[in-house]
This record gives C-alpha cells, structure tokens and sequence, in this order.
C-alpha cells in the first residue's frame, strides 16, 4: 500500500481508519527511518486536518499549528502530538468548540497529546517567559487554517528569538548543562537515555535552536546523521516495547538490535555512542562559539571608543612550533604547514592540553586533512609530545576527544578503531574501553612522581585494554598490540618489553593481592618472576592503582590499595638484589677529554654544539633530528649547574636530558674539570649560536649577568597561563642508592628555569652536586642529583632529608 492510499484509507474511515492507516504503517517492513516518521507525519496532518476542517465552519481567523517533535515532522510511533490552536481572538466561544473537537479524537485513540490554544500575542508572551515553549515555537509547522496567521507567528518568534538571544542562549546552555549533571552523558551510559542524556535528542534540537538565532552555528559533518541514527533507536525502541520510552534499557538491547537489523546489542550501542560523540562534540565547539561572540560584543563598545572605530586584530601567543592561542583556544600560526610537518597534530594537542585550552575545529579540521602519517617509527619530538598529552591531566581528556571528532586519533594509532566507543558490560565500569584508557591515562599522571618512568607509565595507561577490540583474552592480545605499538611510537627494545609486560600484567597485583594468600612464597615469587624487575614493579603499582581509579569508584578502595601495597613491598624485597648499585661511572670518551683539557688551559667555559640524529625512518628519509648536543667543560667551582642552567632557560632551550659530572684528568694535568652533556630544542624558532651561549655562560659564572632578575622579568611580562593542574613536585632521598654520595631524587613538573631553581637551591644549601642526571619525559621532569658535603662524603641521614624537605618546599612555592 502507498502512501497515497494509507491517507486516503485515513480520510474515508475518519478515527478509526486513522488508526488501522497508523497501524499499517509503521508495521510496514519496507518502510523506516525518515522516510516512516515524515509519512507518518503526513498521515496525521490528514487526519487532524479533517478534523479541523470539520469544526471550523463557525470560526474564522483559526489555525492548527504543529510545534517540537511533530513540528519537525520527526513522529516516532509513541511520541506525543505537541499542537498548538491559534486563533486571533475574535470568536473564543467557536474556538473553544474547536478545541474539543480535535483533543477528544486524539484521547480517544489513546495517543499522547501536548496541547494549547493561544491567540499570537498569548504565544508570544508564553514563549518570552517559558524558553521550552519557545524552543517549541522555533518548530512551528503550519498544519490546516489560516495561513497567515501561521506565517506570522512564526516570523514574530523567530525575530524574538533572535533579538533576545544574547540573553536565552546563556539560559538554554544552563538548561542544557542541568539537564547533562541529571542524565549523565550518551556516549557512556549502558541504559542510556535517548533525549534527555548529553549527547541525545533534546542537545541536537538545542544546536538548532541556536543555529536558528544567526549567532553562531554548530559543525555540521555528522550531525544531521547523528541525529537520524538516535530517531531511528528510539522508534524501534517504541515499537518493541509498545511504550513511549526514551530509555534503551538493557533487557530491550538485543530486540532493538533485531529490529533495526543489527548484529548484537553490543554494536547497537556502539552506534548510539558514536551518534552521542558527534552531538556532544558539536554542543561543545558550538557553545564555545557563542561565549566567544557574547563576549566579543560585551566588549565591542569599549574597543571602538579605544581604537576610534577601528577594528584591532585578535591577539595571538605562541604556545609551541606552529601553534598559538587565539580567543581562548588553540589554533595554527600564520606559518605552520601541517602538510610538511606531521608531528604538528601532537604538538598542537600537547600545547592545548598543558595550556588547559581547547584545541579549536579550525585547526583540527586543517591538520586532518592536510598533515602526513608519521613515520615508523615516530621522531623522538612525535614521542615526547604525545607523553606530554597524556600526562597534562583533565585537560587531556577535551583535547582528545577533539583529536577523536575529525578521525586524528585513528590516524595516529590504528588500533584505535577497535576500542573506540566499545561499551564494557560491567556495572563497575563508568566509561566505554576508549575513554577508560584515557581516564587512566588522566589518573597516571597524578603518579608521575612516584615512578623513574613516566613516559612508559603513561603509556601503557593509553594502551592497557587496547585488546579489549579482540577476541580472547584481552590482557594476552593486548601484550602483542602494545609491542608493536610501542616499536611504532618508538621507544627502543627494552622499553617496548616493559610496556608490553605491563599491558599484559596490569590485572595481576590487583588479582593477587585479593585472591591469593600473600603468605605463601610461591605467591609472591610468581609475581615477581612475571614483572622481573624493580622499575617494572613500580610502573605496575602506579598503572594498577590509576586503572582502578578510572574504572569506577567500586574498583578501588583503602583495604584493596592496603593489600596491593603489601605485595608490592614483598615482591620488592624479592627482587631487590637484582637493584642497581647507581655509583659507577663511565670513563670519559676522547671528545670530552679533550674538552676538559682545553677548558683547564683557558680557564673559562668551552662549548661544542653538535647536531643529534637517529636513523631514517624510511629508506628514502632524511635522519630525524633528535635535537641538540651541548657539550660543556667549565673548571670545577661552585654555581656551574644553576648557570647553565640559567643560561639555557634565557635562551628558551628546553633541555631532554642532562648529565652532569666531575672528570678525571690525565696524569701530568693539573686542575679539575665539570664536564655537562645535555640535548637541548628550541620552544620555538632557531637555536641561538654557541658564541652567544659561551658569553652569558661567562657573565653567569663571574655574576655579572643576573639570571634570577631576568627571568623574573620575563614571567612578569609573560604571565603563565592557567591550564592543567599539576601533580605537586617530590623530593626524595633514594636509600642505599650509592656509597659515595647522597642521591636526591626530584620529579616534578617540567617548566622553564626548572632546573636553575633546583641548582640555585642546592649550592645555597653548600653541598656540592658531585653528579646529576636529568631526563624530561613529556611534561615531567625527573632528575637525580649526587650531592656531598664539602669534604666529598655523603651527607648524615637525617641532614638528607632536611635538605630534601626544603627542596621540595622551594619547588611548591
């Protein structure tokens, strides 16, 4: 039957061949989709306008207007009909005769009705003073009546909402956002709620109501799909459960599923999830947007009276190569190339995740389309920025899914797709398995103090349900995932067997610790013959505890922390013979020989600035810068470290790794040496040159340059930014890490003139840094330092930790 005949069944039979007509439609199987609930808007319409159109004879200037859901023609089989009886106020007594002859039909049929009769002035002023009434009206759909009067109120409404909408948009993004802390979020949610949940129907009208106010409009890829697939689940949804629900509950999953002709309940829900991610992501870039216009014009009245009418050009601050901040988000500079420069996406994200900004659609757009696949394996840069991502904290969490939106992630590391809005069955879980590894990663980064190793930490805490998108057990599928993925990134063999044994053993100490009796040696051999070694150990502590904390808070507890610790500590006793001693040293290559030589002879600084490079990635690739060699020789005397140091933050160096340490002469030279290896990049621009370096280093070190004041000067003229709250530094004494020397270790958040602050603090404190060893993983810093007292020996117990408190003090300051 077409839907000619269905109408016309409808018109010849009145209610009851409404009903039959209805019936018959949405039981056709070769009709659903929009297709079905525009012909069953169509029907409707019919039908109520031969009700109309029989009791209007004695009423004039009457119209019946379809509003909302039905105004869109978006009928789904057990929505409410949400109609509006608009009349001009000339004959009420007719029009409320009216009235009954259309409400009682639509009763009597047991359909859900959401009515009002107003004259234009009455809707008007309903709508002023309810915004759901007007977000209603912004629908409105002429059905059968005066015409004109439609037209007219619908030119009104839209003129009033867009006069008043620098005030009602604030008002629908706080009903919005009342409505999220309600229902939760979409995209997560394993009884989700289609309409009132974020990322659901009620947000997708939402964007078009604000699209309809010509103030801003949301990103339109997807969307209009999005919103189709959420339409198409709750009409199954209807028809299954014979209920006018919004609520996919679990029971009803696998019906849906059927009746949409989807292969299980599970990628029924991933698709909803996925429509969910397109519709929150355009809300977020959206609201943005109108901020940033409500803004603009608050503050227009004040720049045309400062700048005389002109119009001054938006304000734009480097925050990395290529990358800069514009109106509150990241956005590309003028100069960037993401078509020559495939670390570009990384280090953008890295930049809005440190800076707590968002990544604008602008800039992720552009690098999607335009940046080339990294290389195999990624440059050390590609690397670094993506640890740097991974442990900027919360923030991590708005950048990725921007990343997420315009298909980067995917792009970045393919087996993403597997895991991507894959829903965990489980009532302890909060998130689906792709924004779980991000939570962990989030909760890692709290514990890049606790570990040597934070870049693998962080990791594997992207990685450690990778499996989860593969059959079997996902523990074992992930171990091989994450070797090549790990190879890929490009860490070296030995990290790669870390990060895949961690991956594969992130379940074991939480297991053990509650299932297993912690008294038996067998049991804490076992693990500790699967971790093998103390720095694995300590990764797997901080990546079980950071795993629970994002699953949910049934995961994790002070008694399961109490038993995991315990294991810890008794598996580390077992492996501590295995522990490295710390204290030896290399002897020094002819290079450096000669560099410690030639600075006893001068008696000043000697520098040599060498390019690094790895290997090329690909047989026809040029090698992959690593960055900087600076090789410096000074002659032993007090306040070396804190100006090099100095020295290198005034010339924005950010320093990778350093080793600092005291070199033997050959026999027959007099005089002793410090001998600095560091690899040094440019924050952005080019390197200065080496005679530059050499000059100030030779003001530092005679006190004629005032590195503290400088840089003083600079942060009070560059106010840093408020982004990602950091985890706060540690400082701690490494027991029996060495015999000739106290080992103080300090992990803490990387920032320029980090390392000068720590070297100005520990010669005032008149020890002497007999060696130091400095690694920036990402955005943390992680360094140990030798120290002694004057006289070479170790500091006393109790004078290691003084000095490490107030250390630590200086750094929260």
């Amino acid at each position: 039957m077409t839907s000619t005949d269905v109408t016309k069944e409808a018109e010849d039979s009145g209610p009851g061949g409404y009903a039959a007509a209805r019936l018959r439609l949405l039981t056709e199987e070769a009709r659903s989709g929009p297709p079905r609930r525009s012909a069953l808007a169509d029907l409707t319409d019919d039908w109520l306008g031969g009700l109309f159109a029989a009791g209007a004879q004695e009423a004039r200037g009457v119209s019946l207007v379809a509003v909302g859901g039905y105004g869109r023609a978006e009928l789904s089989p057990r929505s409410d009909l949400d109609l509006l009886l608009l009349h001009d106020g000339t004959a009420p007594d007719a029009v409320a005769a009216l009235a009954d002859r259309l409400w009682y039909p639509v009763w009597d049929l047991g359909l859900a009705l959401d009515h009002s009769v107003r004259t234009p002035a009455e809707a008007r002023r309903t709508a002023g003073e309810d915004l759901k009434v007007q977000l209603g009206l912004l629908d409105a759909r002429h059905i059968a009546g005066d015409l004109g009067l439609t037209t007219a109120l619908r030119t009104a409404v839209l003129a009033d909402w867009r006069n008043q909408a620098p005030k009602r948009l604030p008002a629908l993004r706080e009903l919005c956002e009342e409505r999220a802390e309600r229902q939760g979020e979409l995209q997560y949610l394993l009884e989700p709620d289609l309409k009132e949940a974020r990322g659901g129907l009620r947000d997708a009208t939402a964007l078009r109501a604000v699209a309809a106010s010509w103030l801003a409009d949301a990103p339109r890829e997807g969307l209009a799909d999005a919103r189709r697939r959420l339409l198409d689940v709750r009409d199954a949804l209807h028809l299954t459960t014979g209920r006018a629900t919004d609520r996919l509950a679990l029971q009803e999953q696998d019906q849906v599923a059927a009746e949409l002709g989807v292969l299980d309940a599970d990628v029924l829900l991933r698709q909803v999830y996925e429509a969910a991610r397109v519709i929150a992501y355009a809300g977020d870039v959206t609201w943005r947007e109108v901020g940033r216009v409500l803004r603009s014009r608050a503050v227009r009245p004040r720049l045309r009276a400062m700048w005389g009418g002109g119009k001054p050009a938006p304000e734009r601050s480097p925050l990395a190569e290529g990358v800069v901040e514009q109106d509150g988000e990241v956005v590309l500079a003028r100069a960037a190339r993401p078509e020559r420069d495939p670390v570009l996406p990384l280090r953008a994200a890295a930049a809005a995740a440190q800076a707590g900004l968002p990544l604008s659609l602008h800039a992720a757009r552009r690098m999607a389309t335009g940046a080339r696949p990294l290389p195999t394996p990624w440059p050390a840069e590609a690397r670094e920025q993506l640890v740097t991502l991974l442990g900027s904290g919360r923030p991590t969490v708005e950048v990725w899914e921007a990343l997420e939106a315009e298909g980067l992630v995917s792009l970045l590391l393919p087996d993403w797709d597997r895991v991507r809005c894959r829903p965990q069955r489980n009532a302890v879980h909060l998130w689906t398995v792709d924004r779980h590894l991000i939570e962990t990663a989030v909760r890692a980064s709290a514990f890049t103090r606790r570990v040597s190793r934070p870049d693998l930490l962080l990791v594997a805490a992207l990685l450690h349900d990778i499996g989860k998108g593969w059959p079997g057990d996902h523990s074992v599928a992930g171990e091989v995932i994450a070797k090549d993925v790990a190879a890929r990134i490009g860490f070296d063999q030995h990290d790669v067997t870390v990060i895949a044994t961690l991956v594969r053993h992130h379940l074991l100490l939480v297991e053990t610790a509650t299932r297993r009796d912690l008294e038996d040696p067998a049991t804490v051999r076992a693990v500790a013959d699967a971790v093998g070694a103390q720095g694995t150990l300590e990764l797997l502590h901080a990546l079980t505890e950071a795993d629970a904390l994002a699953t949910g808070p049934a995961a994790w507890s002070s008694w399961r922390a109490s038993l995991v610790t315990d294991l810890v500590e008794r598996v580390s006793a077992v492996l501590s013979g295995d522990a490295p001693d710390g204290s030896e040293e290399a002897a020094p290559t002819a290079e450096q020989e000669r560099l410690a030589i030639e600075a006893v002879a001068t008696g000043a600084p000697v520098l040599s600035l060498r390019a690094q490079t790895e290997p090329p990635a690909e047989p026809s690739g040029g090698p992959e810068p690593l960055g900087v060699e600076l090789r410096i020789a000074v002659p032993d005397q007090a306040g070396v470290l804190p100006a090099v140091a100095g020295v290198l933050a005034l010339h924005r160096l950010t320093v990778r790794t350093a080793e600092l340490r005291a070199v033997d002469l050959p026999d027959g030279v007099d005089g002793s040496v410090l001998l600095l290896d560091w690899r040094v990049a440019a924050e952005y621009g080019s390197l200065p040159q080496a005679a530059r370096l050499r000059a100030d280093l030779v003001r530092a070190l005679d006190g004629s340059l005032d590195i503290a004041a400088r840089l003083a000067e600079r942060d009070a003229a560059y106010p840093r930014r408020r982004g990602m709250i950091a985890p706060p530094p540690r400082v701690t004494v490494a027991p029996a890490a060495s015999r000739h020397a106290t080992v103080l270790e300090v992990r803490a958040q990387d920032a320029p003139g980090l390392l000068f602050r720590i070297g100005r603090a520990l010669e005032d404190a008149a020890v002497r840094v007999r060696s130091a060893h400095v690694s920036t993983l990402g955005a943390n810093a992680v360094d140990a330092f030798y120290v002694t007292l004057p006289d070479g020996s170790p500091l006393l117990a109790e004078e290691a930790v003084s000095m490490a408190r107030k250390l630590e003090e200086m750094l929260r300051a």
